[in-house]
């Protein structure tokens, strides 16, 4: 079924900025355009030329398209678009998309095992953000150094979710790095959800909308001309074509074959040119539409009997159904298509064996026109029989596609129940918004049959929780409350029990309360206990945002209770849920217990087969390793396990506790790249609780460098994002300011912003820890002469006092106490035991080792000088110049004579450092080394000989040798050779 018109006419301009962004593409610069216009204005062929343009430049190419089949499916352009790219035969390395290719699993399922959405599943795998985030990585995986095209033909035909993954790209697409996209999409000129997504992206610079108007009368003529073999068109009939199509390509290829086959233009007799034949003028139809239904009318019986059937099905349709309806063979079926008449309006398919397309929905149109209401509603009825048969169980599309063939047949409840099954399955497959969609269909179709029509409420229900649409979700909940009949109150107990899993997340607590509360008045006093545990669960989850001294004991209460009933049901997943909760509740009390209890969930887990539920286990495991002991390595295999399955929420929540050690091993740079990259990912897909956590440490990474600038706008994003400063208190003001008061020498703002932390504890108790309480604040009491050995002992024996960050710190606190009370030994045995603990924590340790070192000098114990040295050195290096400072005047305080900071100090062995050899010593000792005289040292220096002789001495002094000779030989002995 070709075109007469095979070239591209009057869309110079259009052509140009298509071109242009294939080749920015190309060239590494994403970008979005929608090409826009009527039915059959040339949108397909301007975006066919584009894939021309991106195949001669080697681009990689993805193409889709809406649904083939009457109703919208589902993700069916992407689908398409992703199933085309790997068609190609070029191989992608997908490993590469780490957790993100189980997500794609969902629509391509040659990539593994698709991410779990279900009750053991990740509730972040069913999100359509990430899975548009998965995509965006394929096309950046996909473009890397040649560019990716993908082109996504009418998308007014598109679903809700293919929608949100379309605007997801377009405000993305233009950050990726390495290899650069171009989304193109085709969408038909009238109102819809597309339409008003195109021009919005417009409007805000993240895309291009190209409208395509009619073509010029001179245009046509062109086309004319290439269509005509034998000479030029007469002006007659280019009036008569420029009237009748009104530029329109497609309209004119139509009517250009109705005058053709009238007679009205014909060959000269000469055969070298056209001509009009006025006879046959009132032969021309009077609109398109009945045009093309003339055509269709003038075909045999049999073959116009196979061609509205067809039409029946929509543009593109299966030989199979049309066989069942037509009880044609398949010969007789292909040789009826195949004919010279019917190969102009129909033709193969070109994406898909043994099915067939009409060269344009308006032939469809026309050719319904032919039939009557009640012949189309035998006809539908019939195609839905068929298709049945063709299809057992109706699978994919064919469910809603049955269901809109059932509604013209007449069957409004036969068309009900297949649209609920179809929303059943759209939700399953993650597709709450088409599933809201169609399950809004069956509420006037069910007005008969009570009992299904709440059903199908029942699965709108959680399909308007997936949504996130908690609103109208509260209010279907309420109606169907009202409305009882139909559903047990166990099952409403559920879906009240859903929608506050849904508060949860949305962090409205008022709203899951009111919900937890009516789901208990449904269960009764006498409720079973299976019914009451995984209300418990979700109770306790909301609980922990209501601010209150005792919302920690309340919240432990009922997630013990839930745990060991549904461990005993059992309910396995609600079980592993109260168990983690447990953990993450019990461990400010007692790390130990807490770390049982996440061993057995995660036990529980494995028993069960549940992965995500282990991974998450290993996560809170992972973090009580690096809390207990620094060691990261179960967060790493819990993010190594959860990018295998997909799970990316709980990847980065890993990442997320990895950063946070990074921090406290002051390892800045590993820490800032983790940081970055989690919040690049997190913020696009509006991860809000993870990206919380990662901006608070971003400030607490500031904080640990000094950069109180930094912070401050790190907690003003904080703020941005809708980071809860009464939840996270203790740790910005514990963790954070304080730690940068310190290094900023002001010991006094510390103290006010550990008590500020310490009141946020004590009014809302929450789950975090190293807010000071048990560390940092115990040793600036210490310092300050506020805390004796009873109360230090009190503080550090209660069992949240065992995490290695406070108890480095602490144990600083208690050598200043035993130095204080003369135990100069035990002082020192302090300092040595804080060293060892504190050994991954590098900014901590010099920290210490600063503080302790001035009640040292103040006590009369311990090495301080060597202490001030060894963080003097740490903090000049680390660019903490206020501390750094404060060292070198607390040395100054004994007498210790300081050098000035040159370049090169870094060259210097740390033992040579701490003797207090400057950098022009160094070079001296370097040269003596070779037995040189001072005159030659001199020479070699530049320096006066007067100079060198003070060095040498100073040097003699400095490493406490006897003379020249034996520093000769120590230099030798510790100095590696090379130039100076």
């Amino acid at each position: 079924m070709g075109s007469r018109f095979p070239v591209v006419v009057g869309r110079d301009g259009e052509l140009t900025a298509v071109a242009d962004a294939v080749r920015a593409a190309r060239g590494g610069r994403g970008g979005s355009m929608f090409l826009v216009g009527e039915s059959g204005i040339g949108k397909s062929r301007l975006a066919a030329a584009a894939v021309d343009l991106g195949f001669a430049a080697d681009m990689r190419l993805l193409r889709g398209r809406g649904s083939a089949i009457g109703p919208m499916v589902p993700f069916r352009s992407l689908t398409e678009a992703l199933l085309s790219l790997l068609r190609t035969g070029d191989p992608i390395d997908v490993a590469r998309l780490g957790p993100y290719r189980p997500i794609l699993a969902r629509l391509i399922p040659d990539w593994g095992e698709p991410a779990s959405t279900g009750a053991g599943g990740d509730p972040g795998a069913g999100s359509l953000v990430i899975l548009a985030e998965a995509v965006l990585r394929l096309t950046e995986l996909a473009g890397q150094g040649r560019g990716c095209l993908m082109v996504l033909d009418d998308l007014q035909d598109a679903d809700a979710e293919t929608l949100a993954v379309v605007e997801y790209l377009i405000d993305n697409i233009g950050d990726v790095d390495g290899g650069g996209t171009l989304l193109l999409g085709t969408i038909r000129g009238e109102d819809c959800p597309a339409m008003a997504l195109a021009r919005a992206a417009g409007q805000r610079g993240q895309g291009t909308v190209v409208d395509l108007g009619p073509l010029r009368r001179e245009d046509l003529r062109v086309l004319l001309d290439c269509a005509l073999d034998g000479g030029p068109v007469p002006e007659p009939a280019l009036d008569l074509l420029w009237a009748g199509s009104a530029g329109n390509p497609f309209r004119l290829e139509e009517l250009l074959g109705s005058v053709l086959d009238s007679g009205l233009l014909a060959r000269d007799p000469d055969g070298r040119g056209w001509r009009v034949d006025e006879r046959q003028r009132g032969a021309l139809p009077a609109g398109f539409v009945r045009g093309v239904a003339r055509r269709v009318d003038l075909l045999p019986p049999r073959t116009r009997e196979v061609i509205t059937a067809a039409a029946v099905l929509g543009k593109r349709f299966p030989l199979a159904v049309v066989r069942s309806i037509t009880g044609l063979d398949y010969r007789e079926l292909l040789n009826l298509l195949q004919g010279e008449q019917v190969a102009q309006l129909v033709g193969p398919d070109e994406q898909t064996p043994d099915w067939y397309a009409f060269g344009h929905q308006l032939i469809v149109d026309a050719a319904l026109t032919l039939v009557t209401p009640a012949d189309r509603a035998r006809l539908a009825a019939a195609a839905a029989d068929a298709v049945g048969t063709v299809y057992p169980g109706l699978p994919g599309e064919w469910c809603q596609f049955c269901a809109a063939l059932r509604l013209d047949a007449g069957d409004p409840a036969a068309a009900g129940t297949l649209f609920a099954e179809a929303g059943r399955r759209a939700l399953a497959q993650g597709a709450a918004q088409s599933a809201v969609t169609l399950l809004d269909k069956t509420w006037e179709l069910l007005a008969h049959d009570t009992a299904a029509r709440a059903a199908a409420l029942e699965t709108q229900l959680y399909a308007l929780a997936e949504s996130g649409l908690i609103d109208r979700a509260l209010d279907v909940v309420t109606f169907l409350d009202q409305m009882g009949a139909g559903l047990e109150p166990r099952r409403r107990a559920r879906l009240h029990t859903r929608i506050a899993w849904v508060a949860v997340h949305a962090s409205r607590a008022a709203d899951g309360l009111s919900q937890v509360a009516a789901a208990r008045a449904l269960l009764g006093p006498d409720a079973a206990a299976e019914d009451i545990a995984p209300v418990d669960v979700v109770a306790a989850h909301l609980e922990l945002d209501v601010p209150g001294e005792d919302r920690l004991r309340k919240a432990e209460q009922m997630a013990r209770r839930a745990a060991i009933i549904a461990e005993a049901v059992p309910m396995p997943a609600v079980a592993c849920q109260a168990w983690q909760l447990l953990g993450a509740l019990t461990r400010p009390r007692d790390p130990a217990e807490a770390t049982a209890l996440l061993e057995h969930s995660r036990a529980l887990a494995v028993r069960h087969d549940l992965p995500i539920w282990e991974i998450h286990a290993l996560v809170r495991l992972g973090h009580d390793d690096a809390l207990r002991d620094a060691g990261t390595e179960r967060l790493e295999l819990a993010r190594e396990q959860a990018s295998r399955i997909g799970a990316v929420t709980a990847r980065y929540q890993a990442e997320v506790n990895i950063a946070l050690q990074l921090i406290l091993r002051a390892d800045f740079t590993a820490a800032r790249a983790l940081i970055d990259q989690v919040l690049a990912a997190t913020t696009r897909l509006r991860l809000m609780e993870t990206t919380q956590y990662m901006l608070l440490y971003r400030a607490v990474h500031a904080a640990h460098q000094g950069s109180r600038r930094d912070m401050d706008r790190a907690l003003a994003e904080f703020d941005h994002w809708g980071g809860d400063h009464d939840q996270h208190a203790a740790r910005v003001h514990g963790l954070g300011r304080a730690f940068c008061a310190l290094l900023e020498e002001n010991p006094a703002l510390a103290g006010e912003e550990l008590a500020h932390a310490q009141r946020s504890e004590e009014r809302n108790p929450t789950t975090f820890h190293l807010a000071g309480r048990y560390g940092l604040n115990v040793l600036l009491r210490a310092l300050a002469g506020d805390l004796d050995a009873a109360g230090f002992h009190e503080i550090t024996s209660a069992p949240a006092g065992g995490l290695r960050w406070d108890r480095h710190l602490a144990a600083f606190g208690r050598a200043v106490l035993l130095g204080r009370d003369g135990d100069a030994d035990g002082a020192a045995a302090a300092v040595a035991d804080a060293l060892a603990v504190g050994a991954p924590y590098a900014m901590g340790r010099h920290l210490g080792l600063r503080l302790v070192a001035e009640a040292a000098l103040d006590d009369g114990w311990g090495t301080p000088v060597d202490w001030l040295r060894t963080a003097e050195e740490y903090f000049h290096g680390a660019g903490v110049a206020p501390v750094a400072g404060a060292c070198r005047s607390l040395m100054r305080r004994c007498g210790v004579r300081i050098g000035q900071r040159r370049e090169g100090v870094s060259g210097i062995p740390q033992a040579l450092r701490s003797a207090g050899i400057t950098v022009r010593e160094y070079q001296v000792l370097r040269l003596l080394v070779d037995r040189l005289g001072n005159r030659e040292i001199a020479d070699h220096l530049h320096l006066s000989q007067r100079t060198v002789e003070k060095h040498v001495s100073s040097l003699i002094t400095k490493t406490g040798l006897p003379n020249r000779i034996a520093l000769s030989k120590f230099a030798a002995g510790v100095i590696t050779p090379g130039p100076v």
